[in-house]
Parts: C-alpha cells; sequence; structure tokens
C-alpha cells in the first residue's frame, strides 16, 4: 500500500464509538392522532403546522412518516432500536389503513390489491384489503370533495410496506382515487381512544 492508501485504510478503520444507553433509560412512546394538513415533523421553514404545535414531549421522533394529506397514527419514541424497527420495511411491521376511495370496488379489484399491483417503482408485495362500513371517525377540516353523482367506499388496508404515497397509488392503479386516507394501526398500537390531535404517552414498552 502506498502512504495515502494506508491514509485512507486507517481512516475508514476507525473504530466508531459505541453509544451505551444510560442505566436509567427509559423507553417512551408516544401514539399521537394527526390530523390534516399537518408535517410529520417539528420543524418548517413555511410556517405550515407541524408536530411542534400538538405535541408536548422531548427527544421524540416520528417512527416512519405520514404524509401532511393522510391522518390517524403516528407513532413518536426516544427509543432508537424501535424507531428504526418500525421504520423499516424488513421487519413487516402491519400498518393497517382506512381508505375512503370514490366509487364502488369490486371482489376482483379487492383481490388484485391483495395480490399486488404494478406501480412505477414495482410490484407491491399482498396486501390484506377488505370493504367496510364507514368507520365512526372525526370530521375533516375540510370535508373532502365528494362528487354527489358518485359514491364512495371505505376500503380497510393493511400493508407491511411503506413506499411513499403507497396506499394512494395501490387505489388508484385499480381505478378508484382515494378522497381520505386514515392510519389506523402500527404492529400493536391503534388510534382507539385517542382524540383527533391528541396523543398518548406510553412508557416502559
Amino acid at each position: 500500500m502506498t502512504i495515502k492508501q494506508n491514509q485512507a485504510f486507517a481512516r475508514n478503520n476507525k473504530r466508531k464509538p459505541i453509544k451505551v444507553r444510560p442505566v436509567n433509560f427509559k423507553a417512551e412512546v408516544v401514539l399521537f392522532n394527526k390530523p390534516f394538513d399537518v408535517l410529520s415533523q417539528f420543524t418548517d421553514d413555511q410556517n405550515r403546522k407541524t408536530l411542534k404545535d400538538y405535541i408536548n414531549v422531548k427527544d421524540v421522533y416520528a417512527a416512519g412518516r405520514l404524509d401532511r394529506d393522510s391522518e390517524g397514527l403516528l407513532l413518536l419514541t426516544n427509543d432508537g432500536k424501535l424507531q428504526h424497527k418500525l421504520a423499516n420495511p424488513s421487519q413487516k411491521t402491519d400498518k393497517t389503513y382506512w381508505a375512503q376511495v370514490e366509487g364502488v370496488p369490486t371482489d376482483l379489484d379487492i383481490n388484485a390489491l391483495c395480490q399486488g399491483v404494478e406501480l412505477k417503482d414495482g410490484m407491491t408485495k399482498p396486501a390484506k384489503v377488505a370493504i367496510i362500513t364507514e368507520p365512526k371517525v372525526w370530521l375533516r377540516t375540510p370535508p373532502i370533495r365528494e362528487r354527489a353523482a358518485i359514491p364512495t367506499t371505505w376500503l380497510e388496508i393493511t400493508i407491511q410496506e411503506g413506499r411513499n404515497r403507497q396506499v394512494r397509488r395501490m387505489t388508484a392503479h385499480i381505478g378508484f382515487p382515494t378522497l381520505r386516507l386514515i392510519r389506523y394501526r402500527i404492529g400493536q398500537w391503534t388510534i382507539d381512544g385517542i382524540e383527533n390531535g391528541s396523543y398518548k404517552r406510553l412508557s416502559n414498552v
């Protein structure tokens, strides 16, 4: 090796300090029922609504994201391992969404989503999809734009992936655009008992 190669090797193989949790570390999870038009982050340079407007808990960060125009469960934690597990698709964490779509899908349409559909970034993995009765949820502000002549349908969709706007793209692919999207569940946690715009703190999870 040349001198430069030796120096580069030494830099690349320098031992990184191992982060050790404090003895008194307590894992904390925050379950937030995110409203429509709120960013899944604490800061924004465009003066839009963020998590800071709703959550007064220090040192917690979102495990995954929820689009600004989507509602429902956003999980935050101070536990890096848990955050990585929930945000990493390879961990196969179930995420359940309630999607209000325009039109009435047939059994063939539902089956297509269950088996996987071809999106621009590849095939989706098999999903669990079912037509459900309209869930008892909060009114959205502003309300969705419905066309009087076209009925809407609520779907319950469970996936383990986390591609950008995946559920919306899946329903659009089969011809039924999503008008409203609510994430109901991540793994073992749901929005049950949490009002929209409110959060629940869980310790020692």
